[in-house]
């Protein structure tokens, strides 16, 4: 082969080469970014929100990463980035407009400035289609839980210029959508009625017009399923579970219609009882009296509670701070009985490492530390944290409350958080009402519960009435020195007209100091001292001798005690418990009067059944003058009223012959025995009926004379009442009649009590 045709080969087979072997492309880099469609917006901001800069590699994926960036940031409606060429990245924008205003229209229920506080977007920040979904879904569930189903809400853009917004938020608030039934499936032993009354959530009526029961809430269906599984449990149904909880909406989104499936199970018995100890050397017998179940008697989970917390709180007391109890229920269902074990183990040593107090804006944290039960480098105890987190309930300074235990920075250490949601605790209320005693009245009260989140107590009050004026200023510092004793101070200014009783009229005006401190988790102590100008004015020309000798203006100085023990489960709506007291009084320190009284007395309720409450309350009194100085009218007892129905305010004791004044007396005893009941009327309606007897004498003052009339001789009555807890406060008539009485004691067979706040 010739070298001619050699080169040739060479040169073909180097092409071929050429063409197998891949070309490896450079890429371009970026020379130059041009912005075009800003308005607010600087071109330089444009870019630095871009993932791109000049010198990068310019590639698809560079581009795309800017895209995204620059949608990432909120403030465009519309993006495009492109390749110019020759190394130019071309970037065109919409921007968001911004938000002029934000309004609401239709809202009657509820105002701009709450609905206002519930959204995101607000005034001058940039608008986006995805706040405003995000916002309309927050407005209508703000409806939803005011029951308000139906609400329809349109959110409607207005533009103007300079790129900018109105927003504007139709709203159709629509009907409250109400329950309008309850049903249950599968009850046998307890009929609908009587599981309608346990849970909270309550069909409509008529009377629920001030009252929110009656409408759907997710979490109140929640919680009605636990209260029903709380009262199967108590009542010894064991097997007792909720198998569903369907809540239907009717078409036209007005009502709804529960209905809760149950299975009840049978009812066992307690077979027995008994205490297992992991503790070494530890004496079970210690914790017997604590077990509030026993043999015989149906299974009650709300007892098997009570003992586990009593056995806690007593080893605690014993110094075993780190013990856990778990109740063992052992069921044979063939016998229908439970054993119960319960099981006290040791567990590690737990301390509590730091408390956080979170979401107080205005309340000092030192204000809820004071109600824990538990400090920093306390061992841990999971009884003492619930009485810590009711505590601060009870402050009533917050809308939520909740304490969540956390790991801390070691095995053995605890953190409690403790959240809390403020509310207002600022009071202003107008009342009206009507007493038989004082007629009509009026009154007015400014009260601040949370004076500048310290936690102190401050009121003005008024009270204006056809025979009865006050003014009031009281001062209450719960914690004074920083430790659990309360003190404050009372201005008082009254007036009553006493005409119709005694020919004369009162005028008192003073103040006080005081303080107080828990003796016990049941018995508190307050100590008083009251000093006062009490005038004795505008006496009737016809009055009694013995009251016109004391007309005139005279002082008192006094110190007083006030000791109480309560046991009341509530002292609103009581139902069981022992409410008792103890007061003494002497003045004599300075002023006019001079006197040692006391009185003491107890009021016990208890269940007789279901909605079925006795109640029997006792005390007696007595006043005594020293230093040759008698008991002055202002300061002696009066019975009759509201202390003693059936007869007239004063309307027992002694008094004048001749004008028929009252006098008061010395010393008294009062009794009462009443048995309230329901009269078949829906629970919530709070509507009860009574039947009552009341009994008590009033005698001994420092006067005699012939035209005095008095009798120690018992005075009592019976009769039969109705109360009624309505929407606009609360509504109590008696009707009494005297079965044991003197000839010149005053009745008062019809007695009506109303008065209200607003």
């Amino acid at each position: 082969m010739s070298s001619r045709m050699l080169k040739a080969v060479g040169l073909h087979i180097a092409a071929a080469v050429m063409m197998l072997t891949p070309v490896t492309a450079w890429a371009e880099a970026v020379k130059k970014i041009e912005v075009t469609g800003s308005e607010r917006i600087e071109e330089a901001t444009v870019v630095s929100y871009m993932d791109l800069k000049v010198g990068d590699e310019l590639d698809d994926a560079a581009l795309n990463r800017a895209l995204k960036s620059l949608f990432s940031t909120g403030l465009f409606a519309d993006v495009n980035v492109e390749d110019a060429g020759s190394g130019v990245v071309h970037v065109s924008i919409v921007e968001n407009p911004i938000i002029n205003q934000i309004s609401f229209e239709g809202n009657d229920k509820i105002d701009d400035d709450e609905l206002l506080a519930e959204i995101q977007m607000r005034p001058r920040q940039v608008f986006t289609r995805t706040k405003v979904q995000s916002d309309l879904a927050r407005l209508n569930q703000i409806y939803r839980r005011q029951g308000r189903f139906s609400v329809n809400i349109e959110p409607k853009v207005i533009r103007l210029d300079q790129n900018r917004v109105d927003l504007v938020f139709e709203i159709d608030e629509g009907d409250v959508t109400v329950v309008k039934t309850i049903r249950f499936v599968g009850n046998k032993k307890f009929d609908d009625d009587k599981l309608r009354s346990i849970i909270s959530t309550k069909e409509t009526a008529w009377y629920k017009f001030l009252s929110s029961d009656d409408r759907y809430d997710e979490d109140r269906l929640a919680y009605d399923q636990e209260l029903l599984r709380n009262f199967y449990l108590s009542r010894g149904y064991a097997d007792f579970s909720v198998v569903s909880a369907v809540a239907e909406l009717s078409p036209d989104k007005k009502s709804f219609f529960i209905t809760f499936t149950i299975e009840e199970g049978e009812r066992y018995k307690v077979a027995g009882t008994s205490i297992s100890s992991e503790l070494r050397n530890f004496d079970t017998s210690t914790l017997q009296d604590s077990i509030s179940v026993a043999a015989g008697d149906w299974y009650n989970a709300e007892k098997v509670r009570d003992s586990v917390n009593k056995m806690t709180d007593l080893l605690g007391d014993m110094q075993y701070a780190f013990v856990n109890v778990r109740p063992d229920i052992q069921k044979d269902r063939e016998k229908r009985e439970v054993f119960v074990l319960f099981t006290v183990s040791e567990t590690p040593p737990v301390y509590v490492e730091r408390i956080n107090i979170n979401g107080n804006v205005r309340t000092m944290d030192k204000v809820l530390r004071r109600e824990m039960e538990v400090v920093e480098g306390d061992p841990f105890n999971r009884t003492k944290i619930a009485k810590s987190e009711q505590n601060i309930k009870d402050l009533d300074f917050f809308e939520n409350v909740n304490l969540d235990v956390k790991q801390g920075s070691a095995p053995d250490k605890t953190v409690i958080d403790v959240d809390v949601d403020e509310k207002s605790t600022g009071e202003l209320s107008i009342g009206a009402g009507f007493s038989t005693s004082d007629g009509p009245l009026a009154d007015f009260r400014v009260r601040e519960r949370n004076l500048l989140g310290k936690g102190q107590d401050l009121t003005f009050a008024t009270t204006l009435a056809g025979k009865r004026s006050e003014f009031d200023v009281s001062f209450t510092e719960p914690y004074f020195l920083d430790r659990d004793l309360s003190a404050g101070f009372d201005l008082f200014h009254m007036t009553r007209d006493l005409q119709s009783e005694s020919s004369y009229d009162q005028r008192r005006t003073g103040g006080a100091l005081r303080m107080g401190y828990p003796l016990s988790e049941n018995w508190r102590q307050t100590l008083k001292y009251q000093y006062e100008k009490n005038d004795i004015d505008n006496v009737s020309s016809t009055a009694s001798r013995f009251i016109r000798d004391q007309e005139g203006v005279r002082t008192t100085s006094a110190v007083s005690q006030h000791l109480t023990y309560d046991t009341r489960d509530s002292a609103i709506l009581t139902t069981e418990g022992l409410y008792s007291w103890l007061d003494t009084e002497l003045a004599g320190l300075g002023g006019d009067a001079k006197y040692i009284s006391g009185r003491t007395g107890g009021t016990y309720y208890y269940p007789v059944m279901d909605q079925v409450v006795v109640n029997a309350l006792g005390e007696v009194g007595a006043i005594q003058g020293y230093s040759g100085k008698d008991v002055e009218i202002n300061d002696r007892f009066f019975i009759g009223g509201s202390t003693l129905r059936g007869f007239e305010r004063s309307g027992i004791g002694p008094r004048d012959k001749t004008t028929d004044d009252a006098l008061g007396g010395n010393l008294f005893y009062r009794g009462s025995l009443e048995g309230s009941f329901p009269v078949g009327l829906p629970k919530e309606m709070g509507v009860k009926g009574h039947l009552f007897t009341d009994f008590g004498s009033l005698m001994n003052i420092d006067e005699s004379g012939a035209n005095l009339l008095e009798e120690n001789s018992i005075r009592a009555s019976a009769g039969l009442g109705v109360s009624w807890r309505s929407p606009i406060g609360p509504i109590r008539v008696d009707l009494a009649m005297p079965y044991a009485k003197e000839d010149f004691d005053k009745e008062e067979n019809f007695r009506f009590d109303f008065g209200t706040r607003f």
